[in-house]
């Protein structure tokens, strides 16, 4: 009998944690049993990801960069690039834009309804801590993200996961390697190689967990719904998030077909493990080590520009972010500030979610800090930034999982086509977990 195919078991997973989150959130003490029983596997899958991120972003891109031979290689990935996730996170913020402005989901909300969502969320601790943080980052200075890309103790950058730090050390490893002898490269050159290929079979393994893991984090993410009639009044802005998300997508996929020569059917079934852990753990970060599996043993994207396109991808490109930004900052002057509807404010949105994105963590709920930074450069009132953040709150965490597959599949249309621009692009070599199960077992 064939066996079934991981992103269907992942699918059915889901869907049964789904629906066990809502049985548990009906069931007196349901809610307890799940946060105590169920929602650790959920962590302790996110921690196994996560614990292998630096490691696999380490060893991939040395090994990438030392086998490049030419140093101006580099030059060329890194422009084509960052070109690339402008060109696409600009495509974004305008699609959303042109969503909002449109449908105008903020003008039909009942002032009874912004009370209720005020009384109960605008003082709620998460809304304040995104303040605070929106606040910290905004203090920091001008040049303070060019700064944090260049770390004093890299030991301390593999700990925190600082992401651009640790690309940042590769890249300086793997042109150094490039500059010394051969023969005294090879060594390193190795280690690293090995490195990788026991760091991907670890993602294999782990990705055998995966079914029963996404069951776990979704069912923990229904019981923390607690009221929906507020969703049912957010489901109109909600709605013009998602279609905007899901046009995004149809965006990327004609870039496949039409430039990468590849159909999209393919390219989605390939990159659906991804997409969907990416949905159920809203961080890029945790889903990047099974993107660069999926992306270099089933998309057949070359180590070298999967190493390099998908950590950089994870930390500046962040397309769902910035078209959510341009939505519910948007949604959320109709709402309360209508007045600041102007041309000139929202072209100054563009800029700032365009910035905004680059320095967006890979972590959940993270854009709804840089909504704040965005809401504040076009002079939002202060005293209404808890009020306008109370209003998608309550929608922020499913709007959050799904602009978080935008993200996740944007990275991995722009490794395949840099890969394509470069030659760098091939036949898919799929490895499984038992490849070599049998000569040890």
């Amino acid at each position: 009998m064939k066996k079934l195919a991981l992103h269907w078991k992942i699918i059915i997973g889901m869907i049964l944690g789904i629906i066990f989150g809502f049985i548990m959130n009906s069931v007196n003490g349901g809610k307890g049993f799940v946060t105590d029983w169920i929602a650790p596997f959920g962590t302790i899958f996110i921690n196994l990801l996560k614990l292998i991120a630096v490691p696999l972003i380490l060893a991939s891109l040395i090994k990438g960069i030392s086998d490049l031979k030419d140093i101006s290689k580099i030059k060329s990935m890194g422009l084509r690039t960052i070109s690339i996730y402008i060109v696409t996170t600009l495509v974004a913020i305008v699609i959303g834009l042109s969503i909002v402005n449109t449908v105008k989901p903020g003008n039909g909300m009942s002032q009874d309804t912004i009370e209720k969502i005020k009384l109960k969320y605008a003082n709620d601790a998460g809304v304040t801590d995104k303040l605070a943080k929106a606040s910290a980052q905004k203090e920091a200075g001008p040049l303070q993200a060019l700064v944090d890309i260049f770390p004093s103790n890299i030991f301390q950058s593999f700990v925190e996961a600082s992401m651009l730090q640790v690309i940042f050390f590769a890249l300086f490893v793997g042109i150094c390697l490039l500059l010394i002898p051969e023969e005294k490269a090879k060594p390193l050159i190795d280690f690293f190689d090995s490195l990788n290929e026991v760091v991907m079979k670890m993602v294999d393994l782990i990705m055998l967990f995966a079914p029963y893991a996404v069951f776990a984090l979704l069912a923990n993410v229904i019981i923390a719904f607690d009221d929906i009639d507020i969703l049912i009044k957010l489901l109109y802005y909600a709605l013009c998030v998602v279609g905007g998300l899901i046009l995004m997508i149809g965006f990327y996929l004609v870039l496949i077909s039409v430039y990468a020569k590849k159909s999209p059917m393919w390219f989605l079934k390939e990159i659906s493990p991804a997409q969907l852990l990416a949905f159920s753990t809203s961080s890029s970060a945790a889903t990047l080590p099974v993107t660069m599996e999926r992306v270099e043993e089933h998309l057949g994207v070359d180590k070298e520009v999967a190493g390099f396109v998908l950590p950089v991808g994870a930390t500046v490109n962040m397309d769902g972010t910035s078209l959510y930004q341009g939505i519910a900052a948007v949604f959320i002057m109709q709402v309360i500030w209508p007045e600041g509807l102007t041309f000139t404010n929202q072209l100054v949105i563009i800029a700032t979610a365009l910035l905004a994105s680059i320095g967006s963590a890979a972590v959940p709920s993270a854009g709804m800090v840089m909504l704040v930074i965005v809401l504040e450069s076009i002079g939002f009132p202060a005293e209404l930034l808890p009020i306008g953040l109370a209003l998608i709150f309550a929608v922020d965490r499913p709007l959050d999982m799904c602009r978080t597959v935008v993200n996740v599949t944007g990275d991995a249309t722009v490794s395949v086509l840099v890969a394509k621009s470069l030659g760098k692009l091939h036949e898919p070599q799929v490895k499984n977990w038992d490849d070599n199960y049998e000569n040890v077992k």
